[in-house]
Formats: C-alpha cells, sequence, structure tokens
C-alpha cells in the first residue's frame, strides 16, 4: 500500500462482526496500525456486495442493521454520527453513482455538495488546523473536485445524461466534498471504458497520495492488478487470500488477470510490467 501522510483516519475492528459482514467488516479493521493513504481492492468472487456491506455500520444511523462488532474511524463510530459528520469520516460511491444523483444539473448537485459541507464544516467538532486542512482538500469547492477528476462536464446536464464515467466523477466529486478520510467505492469500473478507468485509476492514486484511505469492491481483476497495492479476495463470507496483487492475483486462475494466464509462471499482471521488462 502507499505510505501515507500522518494519519487522518484509521479504520480499526473493535469486535469481530457476525456471519454475512464477517468478511467486509474483519477487510476494513486490517487497516490496524497503518497508515492512511493505501489502496486496497477487494476482489470477491461470491456474490456479495462489499463495499455495501462496508458501509453497513461505517455510516450513518440507517444505512442498514450491523448483526455484531464495531468500527472506528479517528476513534468515532460512523454509523452512531448525524450524516453529515459521518461523511466527514467515511465517503461511500456505491456501485450505482446515479443512486446518488437526484437533482436536476450538474450544477445543483455541486451547489448542494458545497451547502452540505459547510454545514458540516460549522456542525462538526474539530480543531481549526483540521478545519483548514479540510477546506485545503478542496480548492474551488465541488466543481473543483469534480473538473480535477473530468474536466469540462456542462454544469447545466442533467445528470442521468452523463455517461457512466461522468457520472461516477460527479458522485465522487460530491463525496470528496465532504473531505473523508476514507473513501469507499464499489464496482466503480462497471460500464467503464479504458480511458475512463485509465481516468479512475489516477483519480485512486491522487486520493492515496493525498493520504486518504480508499478501499475498492470489484469482480474487475484487470483493474485491480492496475491499480491495487493490497488485493483481499473474498467467497462466502470469508478472506481466503490476501496480500500483494503480484502474490494474490497469480495464486490461482481465477483471480489471474489475464496477462498473468499468459505468461505463467512469469511474474506479469500488466502490459506494462510487460513492456517495462523488454
Amino acid at each position: 500500500m502507499y505510505p501515507g501522510q500522518a494519519v487522518p483516519a484509521q479504520a480499526l475492528l473493535a469486535q469481530p462482526a457476525q456471519h454475512g459482514r464477517e468478511a467486509a467488516h474483519r477487510a476494513l479493521g486490517s487497516h490496524r496500525g497503518r497508515r492512511a493513504g493505501h489502496r486496497r481492492v477487494q476482489a470477491g468472487h461470491d456474490d456479495l456486495a462489499a463495499a455495501d456491506r462496508l458501509a453497513d455500520g461505517a455510516m450513518q444511523p440507517g444505512a442498514g442493521k450491523r448483526a455484531a462488532g464495531e468500527v472506528r474511524v479517528e476513534g468515532r463510530d460512523p454509523h452512531r454520527l448525524p450524516a453529515a459528520q459521518a461523511r466527514r469520516l467515511v465517503g461511500l460511491v456505491p456501485q450505482s453513482a446515479a443512486d446518488l444523483l437526484y437533482l436536476d444539473t450538474v450544477t445543483a448537485e455541486l451547489a448542494e455538495a458545497d451547502r452540505t459541507a459547510a454545514w458540516a464544516d460549522r456542525a462538526a467538532d474539530r480543531t481549526a488546523d483540521r478545519a483548514a486542512d479540510d477546506r485545503a482538500a478542496r480548492p474551488g469547492g465541488a466543481r473543483g473536485i469534480l473538473d480535477a477528476i473530468a474536466p469540462g462536464i456542462d454544469g447545466g446536464t442533467h445528470p442521468r445524461d452523463l455517461s457512466a464515467g461522468q457520472q461516477l466523477a460527479l458522485a465522487l466529486a460530491i463525496q470528496l466534498t465532504a473531505a473523508p478520510g476514507v473513501v469507499l467505492l464499489d464496482e466503480p469500473t462497471r460500464g467503464l471504458d479504458y480511458p475512463a478507468k485509465a481516468a479512475l485509476r489516477h483519480t485512486l492514486d491522487t486520493l492515496a497520495g493525498q493520504g486518504r484511505a480508499v478501499v475498492v469492491a470489484t469482480h474487475d481483476v484487470e483493474f485491480a492488478a492496475l491499480a491495487a497495492d493490497r488485493v483481499v479476495v473474498l467467497a462466502e463470507g470469508e478472506i481466503v487470500a490476501d496480500g500483494a496483487p503480484a502474490t494474490v492475483l497469480t495464486a490461482s486462475p481465477t483471480f489471474a488477470p489475464q496477462v498473468a494466464k499468459i505468461l505463467n509462471p512469469l511474474p506479469y499482471l500488466t502490459v506494462a510490467q510487460v513492456a517495462g521488462a523488454l
């Protein structure tokens, strides 16, 4: 995982969660003692939505029922906080990014995100230094964040008329306006073409470089090979593999990207790695 800055958010597991949510909570808790600014991909090959399970109990009340266990981010349980304060700790982009978009224009969505962030600035119990850090993390507000991720999106466009990649960028910008220390993304590459995936990877690199903890739940092993510096494989609610991509993604043909399958037993996961070795 990426070495980050001083830890703005640590996701700690206080007690093991139970049954269907166990793997997700254990995976989030595996950051115990680690620095933020890391990217982890959870590559489940069962039908469970890992990021949704992470959000259940990690986000605000009403997000879902927690069977057992406890989540700690910066020493607090987001599940027990008001929604605006929970978003300060953990931001979630769901599998369908459009689920977060409900206003008539892109500009309206961005303005609402700015208003919510401003309210949280006033309501949250934060030091002046931390508040200044949060404002610095979103120069230009939500519009500035969106332009950094996907420049040129017309503010007058209805969010439902955007491409899948643009909807993802808008939803991510909205969540990042709250300056969360932990960012969760559920199947973010669904519906994206290769240029859009490359743009997403760049965004995740930037987030990790800012010292945020980034967790991606995906079945896209090709993207995991490109974007992850740690991979956790889930199956039937259990962790079956956890480690560096080069180790985990070559341990079984089920998890391996195409390059690894073709060049096995050579230790290459991506075309770029092969090109670099030539």
